[in-house]
């Protein structure tokens, strides 16, 4: 049990909350997507109930294939950053820097998690399987981006981003232009709040010539940039519910959402850090998983 433990803490498991939530919307749009083309008649709880009726195994395969991918990314990162990390006060703590786990457990249990990932796509469908090894490409290879460009928050929020539409594609074997809208909205999320929490090692980025926003603008500037990335996904949220014919319940939804964001945003100023873990942690948990639930809510109680 203790050794379970060590990889769940390697893996931030409890992080899971930021993408599956999401990858949850895009599996039940993608439900109702396909309603919505076959005209049955059938209305809210009765789709969702013939769907699972029949493809109660899609749904299971998404969560997997959500937990293998980000299993394999987070190990991926920690073995591959394991140097900076244990020169890093911040980060020094974590379980390779400590001896808990070593290197090459941490990357047997990378190449097992990618090779469980694309299992899982297999048993999807055979478009899911064709498009794994690119998922994998985009969020294994996030860990190599702060080495060479500021522009590794968007690549982290580019890799989440493949969890709605991963699920979509999973239930509809396409893609359509809600979806595409919701993934533009969980990169500006990400990123946004990617650079708030990267604020905390500015210095330290400097130093060993690692690339971040921060490190390249100033905190100031930083801010600024996230303040924007988080403006636009407010707009991408509400486009991506107009252009599915979503209602009211999601309109609450997303209006929470985007309190929550400009909450976080509120509490981290350029001079002041000490609750940049409360703005990446509480109140992004908490903004996908009330997004969610008020989205799955509306579609199944108002389509």
């Amino acid at each position: 049990m203790k050794k379970i433990n060590k990889y769940l803490s390697l893996i931030k498991f409890s992080h899971t909350i930021f993408a599956m939530p999401f990858a949850l919307v895009g599996f039940f749009m993608g439900v109702f997507f396909l309603h919505q083309k076959e005209e049955t008649g059938r209305k809210g709880l009765e789709v969702v109930s013939a769907y699972f009726s029949t493809h109660v195994g899609v749904f299971v395969f998404v969560v997997l294939c959500m937990v293998f991918a980000r299993s394999a990314a987070m190990a991926f990162n920690r073995y591959l950053d394991r140097e900076f990390d244990a020169k890093n006060p911040r980060t020094a703590i974590r379980e390779i820097p400590r001896g808990l786990i070593s290197p090459a457990s941490a990357l047997r249990f990378t190449i097992l998690n990618s090779l469980l990932f694309m299992g899982a796509a297999c048993m999807i469908n055979s478009i899911c399987f064709l498009l794994s090894p690119v998922a994998l490409l985009v969020i294994l290879g996030y860990s190599y981006t702060k080495r060479f460009t500021a522009l590794c928050h968007i690549v982290l929020g580019i890799g989440l981003s493949l969890a709605p539409t991963g699920a979509f594609i999973a239930v509809t074997q396409t893609i359509a232009p809600s979806i595409v809208f919701l993934s533009l909205a969980v990169i500006g999320w990400v990123s946004g709040f990617d650079i708030i929490y990267s604020l905390q090692d500015e210095a330290f980025d400097s130093t060993e010539g690692l690339s971040s926003i921060p490190a390249k603008l100033g905190r100031k500037n930083a801010l600024l940039v996230s303040r924007l990335l988080h403006a636009s996904t407010i707009l991408l949220i509400f486009s991506s519910g107009y252009l599915f014919g979503l209602d009211w319940i999601f309109a609450t939804g997303a209006a929470l959402f985007s309190g929550l964001l400009m909450y976080q945003q509120s509490v981290v100023k350029v001079d002041d850090l000490s609750r940049v873990n409360i703005a990446f942690m509480t109140a992004n948990g908490i903004a996908s998983i009330v997004f969610a639930l008020f989205t799955i809510a509306d579609l199944i109680i108002l389509n």
